[in-house]
């Protein structure tokens, strides 16, 4: 790693808590810049930092928490001037070097970046050191070194596959096509194309050297037509001899393709702090760049950092073939920032434009059904099954979705048909097994069918508290009192607030004799806010006892009340 990725201090050093003893609003204004750095809060964090450093301009703590959280909302020009400003009093950061190096890059003064980066040797992996030195050398034009520096990249199995990668993006943008392409084949262990980028240069590399068939034969081997927007554009340009080379064609898009591999590399991992600062310098040297704008957005919304998200997933053009990926991604994000409303008026419009697409339905669907509106949401999802054609593995969630819809409308009919489609396109799926299971018991159906369902269910997601309810209750439906005991505490232990867990872990406690602790449960489950139903039934059983209540249901359903 190049730096640290613990970014945030909300502890204060001796020296600076000296220096704040005289001044609240100094400290105040600190704090607040702490806590919102601390939240994620980046805008906030720059402006309080910004505060404090007017009324503290030496505090070198302070620059270095500006520049992380400037960094962080994206404002890389004032990161730099931080850094700039820090460089003339410290060499320790390591952030602070990497800044310095993409201002260089950014102005095209490659002799300073290669000497920068030559000198700070040590602050660097030897993965990104050999791929920044190459870049820059090309910046410089000294292709022979070049080559030289990404074969030297050999020490290990990773580090040979990026170095090369990286070789053959370097000879591309130089025009080489027949080298590049020799490199992107690989070799006996595989190809080097294992990146979406890599297979959008390696089929227009492909197209300059006047391999058509080869370039559409790749590029049908990842999405068929009418898949994926950005692949159709690029197959009817190939198809019609239109297509050009220009995934990578310069040192500072190499360098923006450094930066934005460490970053997806380290996307979903502890670091997602380290892997946006990453895919901020990447965006801010290749700024038009799509999947890098996804990224930077997808990490700024797994942040809860949902206004910065939105305004970013917007930078994404409307004839960039990723464009509908951003706009759903925008949705997504309006959704968890709780604003469906605004996400189901997205979708809708993007179903005008893109009226044959099953991917926009679906996530229509998804929408609606997320605020319970399951007739529109079934609407959308039964629209998204006329477009797929014939369903394949792939396919299995919107059957999922379709049973869901179908078995909250009363229709259980049609539900259970749509899951047994779902569970044959994926046979293992454990969130339909345990769904169709778990419907068969509360309908008491096939409930051995039910009980090995659920068992499967539970071997695949051993730690799921609502599958493991599942597994009890379908043993309390067979009458298995003892035996839906021990996976019912497992549930509650997994899943302590949930109401009807604990509704569920009192009735069988009830059926075992622990009629006390039953009651217990049972208040708790009313202290979690059940539905109003369930709470009327939890509060029938507190006063009279489960076998009461369950007597007077059968005798309303054998008299057909």
């Amino acid at each position: 790693m190049i730096f640290k990725t613990t970014l945030w201090v909300m502890t204060f050093s001796l020296s600076f808590v000296a220096s704040v003893a005289n001044s609240n609003s100094l400290a105040g204004s600190y704090l607040a810049g702490s806590n919102a750095a601390m939240r994620g809060d980046y805008v906030a964090a720059s402006k309080y930092f910004a505060e404090t450093l007017v009324k503290d301009p030496k505090n070198e703590f302070i620059k270095h928490n500006a520049m992380l959280s400037t960094l962080s909302m994206g404002e890389v020009d004032t990161a730099i001037k931080y850094a700039k400003d820090i460089s003339s009093n410290s060499n320790n950061s390591h952030l602070v070097d990497l800044l310095l190096f993409i201002d260089f890059i950014k102005d095209e003064k490659f002799i300073s970046a290669s000497n920068l980066l030559e000198k700070n040797k040590e602050n660097y992996t030897e993965l990104l050191y050999g791929l920044l030195k190459g870049w820059t050398s090309l910046g410089q034009g000294k292709m022979s070194l070049v080559l030289k520096t990404f074969d030297e990249m050999d020490s290990n199995s990773t580090l040979q596959i990026f170095g090369q990668y990286h070789k053959a993006l370097a000879l591309a943008a130089v025009g080489d096509f027949g080298s590049a392409d020799k490199i992107l084949l690989g070799n006996s262990e595989g190809s080097l194309r294992f990146t979406r980028g890599s297979l959008i240069a390696h089929a227009q590399i492909m197209a300059e050297l006047s391999r058509k068939n080869d370039a559409l034969e790749l590029i049908n081997t990842i999405a068929l037509e009418g898949q994926d927007a950005e692949f159709d554009q690029l197959r009817k340009k190939i198809q019609s001899g239109l297509s050009h080379y220009d995934y990578i064609t310069s040192s500072q898009q190499g360098i923006a393709e450094v930066l934005f591999t460490i970053a997806f590399a380290l996307n979903g991992s502890e670091n997602d702090q380290t892997s946006l600062l990453y895919v901020r310098l990447a965006q801010n040297l290749r700024p038009k760049n799509a999947e890098t704008i996804l990224l930077t957005s997808e990490l700024l919304r797994n942040q809860k950092q949902y206004d910065l998200a939105i305004k970013n997933y917007e930078k994404i053009s409307k004839t960039d073939g990723l464009y509908l990926s951003s706009e759903i991604g925008r949705a997504e994000t309006l959704i968890a920032a709780e604003k469906p409303e605004a996400a189901i008026e997205v979708l809708k419009k993007l179903t005008l434009i893109y009226k044959d697409n099953s991917r926009v339905f679906m996530s229509l669907g998804d929408a609606y059904r997320g605020q319970k509106k399951f007739t529109l949401a079934r609407s959308a999802y039964d629209k998204a099954q006329t477009l797929i054609g014939k369903p394949n593995s792939s396919n299995w969630f919107l059957f999922y979705t379709l049973g869901i819809c179908n078995e909250r409308l009363g229709n259980w009919p049609r539900a259970e048909m749509n899951f047994r489609i779902a569970l044959d396109l994926s046979p293992n799926q454990p969130l339909i097994l345990n769904y169709l299971g778990y419907s068969l018991v509360e309908k008491n159906k096939n409930l051995e069918e039910a009980r090995g369902m659920i068992e499967k269910a539970v071997a695949a997601r051993p730690n799921s508290g609502f599958i493991i309810d599942s597994l009890g209750w379908s043993l309390f439906t067979l009458g298995k009192y003892e035996e839906a005991v021990k996976p019912m505490e497992r549930a509650v232990e997994l899943m302590p607030d949930d109401p009807i867990i604990n509704d569920h872990l009192g009735d069988v406690y009830w059926k075992v004799g622990r009629k006390r602790e039953a009651r217990f449960q049972w208040r708790r489950a009313i202290s979690f806010e059940p539905t109003q139903k369930e709470l009327i039934r939890i509060r029938k059983k507190l006063e009279i006892g489960l076998d009461e209540v369950q007597t007077e249901e059968n005798k309303k359903v054998k008299s057909g009340a």
